[in-house]
């Protein structure tokens, strides 16, 4: 069975996932997913929805989440490159309000492994940068929630003071304003 590498990030249940690529002359093949190697590496979920976005240079989307139907998130890139970035939204979460960003590209293979009570956000760094994301929760309209890309509290490091934002990502609230439906649930 194919393995992944599996880092663990200091905001528990954030981790970098990087498949291995077998490549020769032909190009290269990869598996990306599998529900088996990923449960033995102690990383479930059942993805029921695949999302597929395409943007152009310093588009961002986000912040955003679910509020009661969350979201666990494996995110990968399939040209180009995003800063992604999750911000944790669990109450009682020793790393609750806490940011991580991280460069994925296609050329280094890394995915963003995102549970659910967290608040997802990506940059584009280049021209027509196509992101896979894998869901475990169906979007609904009516569920979803968000925080302000540039918060004060969160002070997330974007690189850019001037993004390519859509309207209702303008209008999501403060950190400070937002009364978070997700709890923490100690592991330890």
């Amino acid at each position: 069975m194919i393995k992944f590498e599996i880092t663990k990030l200091f905001i528990e249940g954030l981790n970098i996932v990087k498949p291995h690529r077998f490549g020769d002359e032909r190009g290269f093949f990869e598996e990306f997913y599998n529900k088996k190697a990923f449960e033995d590496s102690g990383l479930t979920a059942d993805f029921v929805q695949d999302n597929h976005s395409k943007s152009r240079k310093d588009v961002l989307r986000g912040l955003h989440f679910q509020k009661k139907a969350p979201q666990l998130k494996l995110v990968r890139v399939l040209r180009g490159s995003i800063y992604d970035v999750a911000v944790d939204l669990r109450k009682g979460s020793p790393t609750y309000g806490k940011w991580h960003g991280e460069i994925l590209t296609f050329e280094n293979g890394k995915m963003l492994w995102i549970p659910e009570g967290f608040a997802h956000g990506f940059l584009t760094l280049e021209n027509d940068t196509e992101v896979l994301y894998k869901c475990s929760n169906l979007y609904n309209p009516e569920d979803e929630g968000g925080i302000i890309w540039n918060d004060i509290d969160i002070k997330i490091n974007w690189g850019i003071e001037n993004p390519l934002i859509s309207e209702k990502d303008k209008k999501h609230p403060a950190f400070k304003d937002f009364d978070s439906p997700f709890v923490y649930k100690d592991s330890k």
